[in-house]
């Protein structure tokens, strides 16, 4: 029975390189055979028998010209067929260079180097549009394993922590059951269970957005922001959090559900770390060629550089880990919004305000 994905057992046969040689070698002994024929034709047009120049000089006839053209034509078609064979040989290896490169970097990456790249120089022509499209499509590959390589070290390093957590209630309780507390003890387990059900969701989104391939189309950016900002509407007013607005109408080229989400993420992170009383200020610029959506908050005063890193997954800044309103993040929603940026050839920058909080900015093409 065959492996799956075992490469097909085949004979071997003629090269490719010899292929063409041949086809050649070919290609010129009909050409000889053309001018052979071509030659014989013009030569019926020669008067047969003795002839004579007044002179009395002897000319030689059709049969003596047909003689002489015969031989050296032999010997003619004899040198095409080895110019063919050999030229055709040193003209092929020269043409299928490129392919072996391909083939090369396609064996290496079988082999488990998916870093490997073709990276075939010279003019365009087919086999560098063939060489291109393999190292595009080694690139997503290559993004696409490295992505679920993360998303299965993320997962396991972050959801070990709260089954710890609940194994440990679990324990304690079970230790002592005459002063343990039930409902305290299913209350923390709950809490507990919701952040892992919660950190799971956010990585299956964090590996969904990864893998590429979204559906998009034309959207208001402007009127997703507005469904967002509805959404954080009741949290905002809890903590005394203000609202600024500018909202023009502008249409990008996006996937919707994303790009609500990503507008949804921006606004939550700016109000729960946020301090009570603070604003947040939401702003959507249209362009010519790109559309700005920019979310600004105040809040605790951040070092420039760990903003910088807060788009890594379970980056968490200095005091960030749980706010004043008891929200405990996973550190995945400026993840989450990076991800949706680059998948949509967009550009974000995560900037530090000198007077506390951050200024998040997000370019998306129209």
């Amino acid at each position: 029975m065959p492996v799956t994905g075992a490469a097909p057992s085949r004979e071997r046969g003629l090269s490719l390189q010899a292929k063409l040689a041949l086809s050649y070698a070919g290609f010129l002994i009909v050409a000889g055979i053309a001018l052979f024929v071509v030659g014989f034709l013009l030569l019926r047009y020669v008067p047969d028998g003795n002839l004579y120049r007044p002179t009395g000089e002897y000319v030689p006839n059709r049969g003596d010209l047909i003689d002489v053209f015969v031989k050296y034509a032999w010997w003619a078609m004899a040198g095409l067929i080895v110019i063919g064979l050999i030229g055709g040989w040193v003209l092929a290896g020269l043409v299928l260079r490129p392919l072996g490169r391909i083939a090369d970097a396609a064996r290496r990456v079988r082999d488990g180097r998916f870093d490997q790249r073709v990276a075939l120089p010279g003019r365009r022509d087919e086999l560098t549009d063939l060489a291109d499209a393999l190292d595009t499509m080694l690139d997503r590959v290559e993004h696409t394993i490295a992505e679920e390589r993360r998303f299965a070290a993320n997962a396991s390093h972050e959801l070990r922590t709260p089954h710890a957590i609940i194994r440990t209630m679990v324990e304690v309780g079970q230790a002592d059951p005459t002063g343990r507390d039930v409902d305290v003890l299913l209350q923390r387990i709950g809490s507990t269970n919701d952040r892992a059900i919660a950190t799971t969701e956010a990585l299956l989104t964090l590996a969904r957005v990864g893998r590429g391939g979204l559906s998009i189309e034309a959207i208001d950016l402007a009127a997703l922001a507005s469904v967002a900002l509805e959404d954080v509407q009741a949290e905002a007013e809890a903590r005394s959090i203000r609202g600024q607005v500018s909202l023009p109408s502008v249409e990008v080229t996006a996937n919707r559900a994303l790009i609500g989400q990503l507008a949804a993420n921006l606004l939550h992170n700016a109000i729960v770390h946020n301090e009570p009383g603070g604003w947040v200020r939401l702003t959507v610029t249209p362009g010519d060629r790109w559309a700005a959506l920019t979310v600004e908050n105040s809040g605790p005063v951040l070092d420039p550089a760990v903003a910088a890193t807060l788009t890594e997954p379970f980056v968490r800044g200095a005091g960030r880990t749980r706010t004043e309103s008891g929200h405990q993040g996973a550190g995945l929603g400026l993840a989450i919004v990076a991800s949706i940026v680059r998948a949509h050839d967009g550009a974000l920058e995560v900037t530090a305000r000198p007077e506390g909080g951050l200024l998040v900015h997000v370019v998306l093409p129209r």
